[in-house]
């Protein structure tokens, strides 16, 4: 099977990480062999270690959704701009040959192929905070720190207007 661009490769992995939404009974190896066999999904270990990844390391990523997104938790977000940056923050703080540019761009173009109006501009701000906090430093510290940092989702979200629901 011919290889597939890293593109191309970011939007096989929206789709399966989209679908893990909805399949709470299902576990994530589930999804992904079913995947891979009804729908034929070319062999590509950057979807299986992303997809897998970002699965294992959901409450971490999460947690910086949360900081960054300005008073909104992951879980309030759409799961279209959540599943865009649980991929683009991913790649941002595990994969060391992406740059973080370059996962930024890609999750606005997903942004404004699936998102709603908004989520363009929403994913970009999210991800150019993070940017600002990690460029240049070290990445690995900086997970550390999120991973022993008390829970930011206990605080109380802010009131979402109907117009920002879908964000």
């Amino acid at each position: 099977m011919a290889k597939i661009s890293r593109k191309e490769a970011r939007d096989i992995l929206f789709g399966l990480l989209f679908e893990t939404e909805f399949k709470n009974g299902d576990s994530p190896a589930e999804i992904y062999d079913l995947a891979c066999r009804d729908r034929e999904l070319p062999t590509d270990a950057y979807v299986k270690n992303t997809f897998f990844g970002v699965i294992s390391r959901s409450e971490l990523i999460d947690s910086v959704i949360s900081k960054y997104s300005k008073g909104w938790r992951a879980d309030r977000l759409s799961r279209v701009s959540r599943t865009i940056l649980r991929i683009a923050i991913y790649e941002m703080l595990f994969i060391e040959d992406i740059h973080p540019n370059i996962s930024i761009s890609q999750a606005v173009e997903l942004s404004v192929k699936y998102g709603e109006d908004k989520a363009k501009q929403f994913v970009n701000g999210v991800l150019s905070g993070l940017f600002k906090d990690i460029d240049g430093k070290d990445v690995k510290l900086f997970v550390e720190e999120m991973a022993t940092s008390p829970n930011s989702d206990d605080e109380p979200a802010a009131e979402i207007t109907e117009d920002e629901e879908n964000v």
